[in-house]
């Protein structure tokens, strides 16, 4: 038997982390929900201790990743058994990441252990994947489960995909503009100021402020530098931190329009996730629990733990999300429907495709107003430190 460290919360809501001899991750679980515990997460012992740590440095591809997981959704359905597969698949392997992931899950199937068991523990796998595994291996469609988690992985990449291609243009012009500023101040502002030290003329106030600033910079540059690097690794390390994590998403839902489009992108995300985790044959709190684990805000995966616990107690799904405030009142209305009509998944899937859209016209919208406005300031700012630094030279040939 192998050690579990379980994160779980009994039923006044105090939180407990423990380790536990079990079996399997899923045998552990399965153990502690049958006692009325809540769940959060179960993880080999040897991921905190350092065990299996050192695989969690480096991210999985996702589209290497993708590729493998069609690949050998083709062998299963041609009837080959998983350990030939995976053989299969590995001499075949050309990422060097993926294939020593994969060895080691062979070797573990090997052993005995149950194939999502495997991919569990190496600590890199989407849990989402894990998990839909689990529900192919207990309803035995692990097929039928993998190819609707494909088309889940496909969906999500796509919608990454035009989420980078909307930010590149703003990225590269706010990277621009930093470039210029930082070219200007540190060595076109010292270049005027030696001229006008040599002309030793009497200077408008806001030349000699732009000087100032100029030979500042050029003098503290590497100092702000350093200062900024330290500024950014502590900031990093403090939203490590539970508090830190939950300031910074807080920030991040209440500023006026990102955080509205961040919002809509949890709430789709998590509807595609549960959508899947659903129709794979999982019950609903699990699989609320392994969508809302999987999301990247703070608030909105504690608003799905809590939601959660109330459908434990018998409350409907989107009763549950209401309480919590999180959900926009439109996805909580699609949802009841669903859950009134016995078509949850499917109402699950069009929210998701409803704020997928919504999100992709918000971030245009967004974009077409933030990219002339940075034009704009950088016009005025450009504009503003050539017209200080060639004022005096103007006054000079007026004067002569």
């Amino acid at each position: 038997m192998a050690e579990f460290v379980v994160k779980l919360a009994d039923e006044r809501g105090r939180l407990h982390q423990q380790v536990e001899h079990g079996y399997s991750e899923a045998e552990v679980r399965d153990r502690f929900a049958q006692q009325g515990y809540l769940v959060y997460w179960v993880k080999p012992q040897g991921l905190l201790s350092g065990g299996v740590s050192m695989r969690r440095g480096r991210r999985l591809k996702h589209s290497s990743f993708l590729v493998f997981n069609q690949q050998f959704l083709t062998l299963i359905r041609a009837g080959l058994p998983i350990l030939n597969s995976l053989e299969l698949l590995i001499k075949r392997q050309k990422d060097a990441r993926l294939r020593q992931l994969l060895e080691n899950v062979r070797e573990r199937v090997k052993g005995g252990e149950l194939l999502s068991d495997a991919f569990a523990a190496q600590g890199v796998f989407p849990k989402i994947y894990t998990t839909t595994l689990m529900a192919g291996e207990k309803s035995g469609n692990i097929d039928e489960v993998l190819s609707r988690y494909i088309n889940f992985q496909r969906l999500a990449m796509t919608f990454r995909k035009k989420l980078f291609v909307s930010l590149i243009y703003p990225t590269l012009l706010v990277t621009v503009v930093l470039i210029m500023v930082t070219f200007l101040f540190t060595y076109v502002v010292p270049k005027f100021a030696e001229l006008f030290n040599s002309l030793d003329a009497k200077l408008p106030s806001i030349t000699l402020f732009m000087l100032a600033v100029g030979q500042n910079s050029q003098k503290y540059a590497p100092f702000f530098f350093v200062g900024l690097v330290i500024t950014g690794f502590l900031l990093w390390r403090w939203k490590s931190t539970d508090r830190g994590a939950d300031r910074v998403d807080r920030f991040i839902l209440s500023l006026p329009l990102l955080g509205d489009i961040r919002l809509k992108h949890q709430v789709a995300s998590f509807s595609r996730m549960l959508s899947t985790l659903l129709q794979g044959g999982l019950p609903l709190v699990p699989a609320m629990e392994t969508a809302g684990s999987s999301m990247s805000s703070r608030r909105i995966v504690k608003g799905i733990m809590r939601a959660g616990t109330r459908v434990r107690e018998g409350q409907g799904l989107a009763g549950s999300l209401e309480e919590q405030k999180i959900f926009p009142d439109l996805a909580v209305e699609m949802i009841e429907v669903g859950e009134s009509t016995g078509a949850l998944p499917a109402m699950l899937n069009s929210v998701a495709e409803f704020y997928e859209e919504d999100v992709q016209t918000a971030l245009g919208a967004a974009m077409a107003l933030i990219e002339p406005l940075i034009l704009i300031i950088m016009a005025i700012f450009v504009g503003g430190v050539l017209i200080s630094l060639y004022l005096p030279i103007f006054t000079l040939g007026v004067r002569t």
